[in-house]
């Protein structure tokens, strides 16, 4: 098994377990020089999609999870990693047991755009439901997002 870091919507475990049933979870951490933007609006089916790119000085939160190679297949292909629109890197995590190396998906695309409320939403209330401090989960909360186009 090999860890993966989950940053977005895969932060939260109830989702996990439904999505990667052979996959425990292995605790939480921060990406350090990290920030949580995002991008890529024409490819979303609400707008940009939640990534990461690198920026001293910034950390993001991450549940970290014990992914089965029976699993990894399943979550490339939910997260459309298999027809090119996120890639894996690996980075290192930082967890109260120390450094942890863990991979994770970027987004293939320019950083820009508003994501929606819903999908703004959808991300905060998984990190929440991960453990977030509640600055952290306060902030994404607030952060812009895209008019409703009802």
């Amino acid at each position: 098994m090999t860890l993966y870091a989950a940053y977005g919507t895969n932060s939260d475990p109830a989702l996990m377990r439904e999505r990667c049933p052979q996959s425990p979870s292995a605790g939480t951490g921060w990406l350090q020089g990290w920030r949580l933007t995002f991008g890529g609006e024409d490819y979303g089916w609400e707008g940009p999609l939640a990534t990461i790119v690198e920026e001293e000085g910034s950390q993001v939160f991450v549940a970290i999870y014990d992914i089965s190679p029976f699993d990894e297949p399943k979550l490339d292909a939910w997260e459309g990693a298999d027809r090119g629109l996120y890639g894996k890197i690996r980075t290192r995590v930082h967890t109260l047991d120390g450094e942890q190396l863990a991979w994770l998906y970027v987004l293939e695309a320019y950083e820009g755009g508003l994501p929606s409320a819903r999908y703004l939403g959808l991300v905060a209330d998984a990190v929440e439901a991960a453990g977030a401090p509640n600055d952290y989960v306060t902030e994404l909360r607030s952060r812009p997002c895209a008019a409703s186009e009802d």
